[in-house]
């Protein structure tokens, strides 16, 4: 299992740090029953109810960085999960994978990554 960090993904001191406009998502799962004369009834469904998703940037990477995190990324293609720590949680590291990531290139040899890295629940 790889860890989504600087020494794993081989970026300089900060490479896989995102920027402070990381943006987390929370959609429950659950199941609504409308019933009559407007009355609901809702329920959580399945174990894990609220994985979470997160919007990240990484601005003003070098290309060397960029190259290294787009190369852990397509390594993974999507489908394998790796091990990273959200913002939020300190010391907590959750499963994640990343089905969609785009690069812009803004100047000479500094370059922004977007990615979507996405919760699921594996052992």
């Amino acid at each position: 299992m790889a860890t989504f960090n600087d020494s794993t993904v081989g970026t300089g001191t900060g490479g896989t740090t995102p920027d402070f406009s990381a943006a987390q998502t929370s959609r429950p799962r659950t199941r609504v029953s409308q019933l009559g004369d407007g009355y609901r009834q809702a329920v959580s469904f399945g174990l894990h109810t609220d994985l979470k998703s997160w919007s990240l940037k990484f601005a003003k990477r070098t290309d060397s960085d960029v190259a290294a995190i787009n190369s852990f990324l397509e390594d993974k293609k999507g489908v394998t999960s790796f091990d990273w720590t959200p913002p939020t949680t300190g010391a907590n590291q959750s499963k994640f994978i990343c089905e969609e990531w785009n690069i812009t290139m803004d100047a000479y040899n500094l370059n922004t990554l977007s990615a979507t890295f996405k919760e699921v629940a594996e052992p």
